[in-house]
């Protein structure tokens, strides 16, 4: 994953981050990881241990939203799945099912 900031003149506390992969999506993990920078933050001058703690809560955030994206990918697939299979294509169904 490719990640890069362009600085934006409209405000100092204002930051785009644009995230590429090449020939593929992106994984749970880098999603969590990004959705996971976007909910929970520390300042550089926090004290450490409350820097230390946050960090390792965010860590552990980042885990579990990964989790709960492999499981909704799953139930995504097996929607799918049942669709194409209804649509009387078993064998692509069977495809879709051992991604």
């Amino acid at each position: 994953m490719n990640n890069m900031s362009f600085p934006v003149s409209m405000s100092n506390d204002f930051k785009v981050e644009v995230a590429t992969t090449n020939n593929r999506g992106f994984t749970p993990e880098e999603v969590a990881h990004q959705c996971v920078n976007k909910i929970v933050s520390v300042s550089e001058n926090a004290h450490p241990t409350l820097r230390a703690q946050t960090i390792e809560y965010r860590n552990e955030i980042e885990k579990l939203v990964a989790v709960y994206m492999r499981q909704a990918i799953q139930s995504d697939r097996t929607t799918v799945y049942n669709a194409i299979k209804d649509a009387g294509q078993p064998t692509l169904a069977e495809y879709i099912r051992k991604m």
